[in-house]
């Protein structure tokens, strides 16, 4: 019986096996332009525009750097990167993780570690440093629940935490054309790369 097609063409070429990853098929502009164009809270929020995961990662990495003045280039790289995966398996809100089981998470897991390595990182992240990417990744969601989302603060106090009220009160967030965020996650990852 033939095996079912597990790769994917990408726009630089690249054909990404999903089982089986390597870093040498992995390029950021493949991935920029991925999330740029995968919509978080599977699409449903207010706005001309969906909100992406380029954006929402874009917000991780500036929350885990005020929050972590002092950390390493390469675990803000980290936190740009917390979700690339995504830019080929989609972005798919925790009930529906949770219904497809263990399956998901090893892809996820297998992805980023590819990724990870083709970007100059370790395949597994410390478990204290994806501690404080995971903070600001909760702290980007609860924002996105209360601002564009249509959570109550009460309902995103319970899901994803309580947050400081001056993050709160001064982070906005952008709803943008996915081009414009591609070209900002592109940038600000050529950034963090020529610091590294």
């Amino acid at each position: 019986m033939k095996q079912p097609r597990a790769w994917q063409r990408m726009l630089s070429g690249r054909r990404l096996d999903l089982l089986d990853p390597t870093p040498m098929d992995i390029e950021i502009e493949d991935i920029a332009h991925g999330l740029a164009f995968v919509a978080r809270w599977n699409g449903q929020t207010v706005g001309d525009f969906a909100y992406s995961v380029a954006e929402h990662s874009l917000l991780v990495e500036q929350i885990f750097a005020a929050m972590n003045p002092n950390a390493p280039v390469r675990w803000q790289l980290a936190a740009l990167l917390h979700d690339a995966p995504e830019y080929v398996i989609g972005d798919m809100i925790s009930p529906v993780k949770a219904a497809v089981g263990p399956g998901y998470e090893t892809l996820d897991e297998r992805l980023m570690a590819a990724i990870h390595i083709r970007f100059g990182l370790p395949a597994q992240v410390p478990a204290d440093v994806k501690k404080k990417i995971k903070k600001a990744d909760k702290i980007s969601a609860w924002l996105e629940a209360v601002q564009i989302a249509g959570f109550t603060k009460a309902e995103a106090d319970k899901l994803f935490g309580k947050i400081d009220s001056n993050i709160a009160q001064t982070a906005e967030i952008q709803l943008r054309a996915p081009l414009a965020v591609r070209q900002d996650f592109t940038r600000r990852h050529a950034e963090l790369m020529d610091l590294l």
